[in-house]
């Protein structure tokens, strides 16, 4: 039997889908403590046992969320490895800063949910998690730090962080930098890609 997710993702305009999106939404905006279930109810405009008919529980909606979210994530990457394989380092890196900042401000829920992840006290509470060290294994093989998988040295992983978390930063503080630099948001985010590869590319192909 098909599960809640795979019914929300079959059909898009269904009330399953349309409380994931909100839940995914509240939860990128709030964290998991911050977000209550009758906060969803409300942004979807239904009441709260329509919610827990769809989703039962508050953690079995986060854990939704989470697993769609690392699909959606390991696509992208996909899609990114997929273009970039075979190119040089400068290369690789110029399409994969401009696809996947694309992607984040697209949707600033992703980069708000892998920060919260990080710093939440309650991991242990959950049974699934983000999977940022499949992630970063990812983007070395991709970036041409390692041969495979099995072979990336901690150095590697560390510069990988290092891109991983400069974009993240940007994107989940935007309404704080943008003020600063006193741009509209097109001109913050190619400001963002501009400085993400000013530092970047010259720093990797150093290193190619």
């Amino acid at each position: 039997m098909s599960s809640p997710l795979e019914k929300a993702r079959l059909a898009p305009d269904s009330m399953k889908a349309r409380i994931l999106a909100a839940a995914r939404r509240l939860f990128g905006g709030y964290g998991y403590q911050g977000t209550t279930t009758r906060m969803i109810a409300h942004d979807v405009g239904i009441d709260i046992s329509t919610l827990y008919y769809h989703w039962g529980e508050k953690q079995d909606l986060y854990e939704a969320v989470i697993m769609d979210l690392n699909d959606e994530i390991q696509l992208k990457l996909k899609e990114v490895e997929k273009i970039v394989h075979g190119k040089s380092v400068a290369i690789r890196l110029e399409v994969a800063i401009d696809m996947i900042s694309d992607y984040l401000f697209d949707n600033p829920e992703v980069s708000n949910l892998i920060l919260y992840r990080y710093f939440s006290k309650n991991k242990d509470e959950f049974g699934i998690d983000i999977h940022v060290p499949g992630y970063i294994s990812n983007i070395a093989v991709a970036m041409g730090l390692a041969m495979d998988k099995k072979s990336i040295s901690v150095q590697a992983k560390a510069r990988v962080l290092a891109v991983w978390n400069s974009v993240f930063n940007f994107i989940s503080g935007e309404t704080y930098f943008r003020p600063m630099l006193d741009v509209d948001r097109k001109k913050y985010i190619e400001l963002v890609k501009e400085t993400l590869k000013f530092i970047l590319i010259p720093a990797f192909t150093r290193l190619d």
